[in-house]
Parts: structure tokens; C-alpha cells; sequence
């Protein structure tokens, strides 16, 4: 019995893997699991998949400044981020998130979206596997294109139509910015209609964003 278990355990772990790597050609958009559960629900629901360099860069720049701004420099985490949450878990402080993009990602892809210390444990092996078989351009461009914006609403292209009613592509960077400090609970944050708080928070990433040139060099390769 031991040895069937050890080999459904292979089996499971084999799977994120394999989708990883047919998930790595730019023609595969693939669906998250938000996505796949509103569909098994029949809410349906709202996803304009579009390439990279059809995302406006104010969006892209805005997203890693908010999100992850070590994103070009880790292997797929944020290892000093993840020592500082685990240091103030033993103290019984209350933890922040330390999800890079690239766990957000996976997380996204395969896993399930309430926080746990076992999603968290699956992540940490998924995100260093994907930072290896994906390149980080497509790793922002599955995020970009699978990211929750609302209720029903993933993608870039979804988002920047329902919140401002333009492609993607011509996001201006307030927008951008916008929509990036609502990522970590957009059914909460809504970028169309930012309350006085969320604006301050867009101002202050969109003035990071501006200066994130040094940072963003890994996805033109």
C-alpha cells in the first residue's frame, strides 16, 4: 500500500509539470482554476486573452512594482521575503503575503484560492518549477492574462474594458496603476470606482512604476 501511494504521489506531482510545459508555447491560454469553477457553477465568465506586447507597459510596470518588484531577480521566490513572513509567524505576528508573481501564477493555474500553509507548501516547488521551464516574459503573460479583476472578470484585456472601457493596449499609467493595487482583492478594490484610499495607494505605485526601468529587464529577453 505504501508503494501505490508513493506512486499517486509521483503521478499528482507529475501533472502540474507536464501543464507547465504545454502551457509554455505563447498559442496556449490556458484557464485558471477560478476560472474552470466558474464555469463548473454555469456563472460563466469574461477572458480576452492578448500577448504581451499588447498589454500597455504602464500596466506591466505597475503590476510588478505592486506585486513583486524583485520579480526579474528571484528564481520564481522571493526568498528574503519568505524568510521575513516565516521570522514574524514564529513571533505571533500577523503575516503579510509574500506570494511573488510567479507563485501567484501557479497558484492560479493549479491550485486553490484560500490561504493555507499546504497551498503555500505546493506553491514554493510549483513556482521554482515554472521559473525554469518558463521564460519571465511568459510568465507575466500568463499572469496578466489570468488574473482575477472582478467578479467574472480575468485578463487584462476583460478588466480594462469592463473598469475603463479600453483595450489593454491603451491603459494610461493612473489606470494601470489602478488596477494594480486592486489585484489583491478585486472583488473589494474596484479600479473603476477607487475609493480615496485605493487612489492613494495607485498614486504612489504609478511614481514606482515610472522609475521601474532597471527592474523590468528581463522581459524583453
Amino acid at each position: 500500500m505504501l508503494h501505490r501511494a508513493f506512486k499517486i504521489v509521483i503521478i499528482l506531482a507529475c501533472i502540474p509539470v507536464v501543464l507547465m510545459l504545454l502551457y509554455r508555447p505563447s498559442f496556449v491560454h490556458p484557464p485558471s482554476t477560478l476560472m474552470l469553477a466558474d464555469l463548473a457553477l454555469f456563472q460563466g465568465y469574461d477572458r480576452q486573452w492578448v500577448p504581451l506586447d499588447k498589454i500597455s507597459p504602464d500596466l506591466i510596470r505597475s503590476v510588478m512594482m505592486s506585486e513583486d518588484g524583485q520579480f526579474c531577480a528571484h528564481n520564481g521566490v522571493d526568498w528574503v521575503q519568505m524568510r521575513s513572513v516565516i521570522d514574524d509567524a514564529l513571533d505571533g505576528e500577523e503575516t503579510r503575503g509574500a506570494s511573488t508573481i510567479t507563485m501567484q501564477t501557479v497558484k492560479n493555474l493549479f491550485l486553490w484560492n484560500s490561504r493555507s500553509f499546504i497551498r503555500k507548501g505546493l506553491e514554493i516547488p510549483m513556482a521554482l518549477t515554472a521559473n525554469v521551464i518558463w521564460s519571465k516574459r511568459r510568465t507575466m503573460e500568463l499572469y496578466l492574462n489570468i488574473a482575477e479583476w472582478g467578479p467574472g472578470i480575468y485578463g487584462a484585456q476583460a478588466a480594462a474594458l469592463y473598469h475603463f472601457k479600453v483595450p489593454a493596449s491603451k491603459l494610461t499609467a493612473r489606470q494601470a496603476a489602478l488596477l494594480a493595487v486592486s489585484l489583491p482583492n478585486p472583488i473589494d478594490r474596484n479600479a473603476g470606482k477607487p475609493g480615496p484610499g485605493l487612489r492613494r495607494l495607485a498614486a504612489m505605485v504609478e511614481r514606482r512604476a515610472r522609475n521601474a526601468g532597471p527592474y523590468i529587464t528581463c522581459l524583453d529577453q
